[in-house]
């Protein structure tokens, strides 16, 4: 984007944070009338928020206040979510709290990672984005606050908690798997080593496997969960490429009653 920005003759102001006094008088003499903002990693402070006369408008990945925070999507997908969507809001002091401008809608297909979901969502809320900065120049748009029900929070996620859980039900192992795909990745460990994952499939009517428990045969290389199993797709054994879970455990020659995980 600052390539772009470049290209096109147009000021580029890249601070390490947007607290600095330098920045924020380059702001100010810029003039401008509002500062959109996608994906940004710090929380802009009110000295800063004050600057342009419409403020600061940020385009989440949620239906706010739903999924509130730096991982909306991913969480969405782990919770079972049929329905998402992006909105644009203005920013205040508060985590994603600000008065929202307009909305659209995704939903959210079975088989979703959150890689496709954020794909769609970025195509969709890109023209969500401009149609607000339209309607806040043309005085035709108005912010409305944020209902006080149905808040919850998407907190960023780290490699630690991409770890699989294989006392959990396999359709949840489903969607955590798809939840952090591509990012952080879902991961377990085979005999001492870590394994990455990619998504998975539940088999509910194999219930003979222990949590954890593997079994490579005609159906695929399954895992046992809490209830039911999982078909693995594509594993990473440490320090190896992506492959399919079939062709893995053909060199890793899984014994009887071996199992992944801790």
């Amino acid at each position: 984007m600052a390539e772009t920005a470049d290209a096109a003759g147009l000021p580029v102001l890249q601070p390490r944070s947007p607290r600095e006094p330098e920045f924020l008088e380059q702001l100010a003499g810029l003039a401008v009338d509002c500062v959109p903002v996608v994906a940004y990693g710090a929380l802009v402070p009110p000295a800063a928020l004050g600057v342009p006369e419409h403020g600061w408008v940020n385009l989440h990945f949620s239906l706010l206040p739903a999924w509130r925070g730096a991982a909306p999507v991913q969480h969405a997908i782990m919770a079972g979510d049929e329905i998402t969507g992006a909105s644009t809001f203005r920013l205040e002091a508060g985590l994603d709290t600000g008065p929202v401008y307009g909305t659209v809608t995704e939903p959210i297909g079975p088989r979703d990672t959150a890689g496709d979901l954020l794909g769609r969502l970025a195509i969709s809320g890109a023209l969500l984005l401009v149609a607000t900065l339209d309607g806040i120049a043309a005085g035709t748009l108005v912010a409305e606050p944020q209902p006080a029900e149905g808040i919850s929070l998407a907190p960023k996620l780290e490699a630690a908690d991409a770890q699989v859980d294989w006392s959990l039900p396999a359709h949840v192992v489903d969607r955590r798997v798809r939840g952090v795909t591509p990012v952080p990745g879902a991961w377990t460990t085979w005999r001492g080593d870590r394994l990455r994952l990619g998504p998975v499939v539940p088999v509910a009517e194999r219930s003979d496997l222990a949590a954890g428990e593997l079994s490579a045969g005609p159906d695929g290389v399954l895992v046992g969960t809490g209830r039911g199993a999982v078909r693995l797709g594509d594993v990473q054994p440490a320090g190896k490429r992506m492959l399919p879970a079939a062709d893995w455990a053909r060199g890793a020659r899984p014994a009887p009653g071996e199992r992944v995980g801790p």
